[in-house]
């Protein structure tokens, strides 16, 4: 399992336990921390995908000629 998948799970955890608890208080916390996972894992999609696309262009790269050294 990816840590974005871990995070997203992590936040339906937080979802789940602001459902079930009883004060206003502990489902703003527990909504506020599934807020947070949610944009934790979208940062790591979001670092994933510029890692991806710089392999991906350092790759393609041409290399100089010999005489441009």
């Amino acid at each position: 399992m990816n840590p974005a998948e871990k995070f997203l799970r992590f936040a339906a955890e937080c979802e789940h336990m602001a459902q079930f608890t009883r004060t206003r208080e502990n489902k703003t916390i527990w909504s506020s921390m599934a807020e947070r996972w949610i944009r934790c894992a979208e940062l790591v999609e979001q670092q994933n995908s510029h890692s991806h696309r710089d392999g991906i262009a350092k790759r393609h790269r041409r290399a100089a000629p010999g005489w441009a050294h």
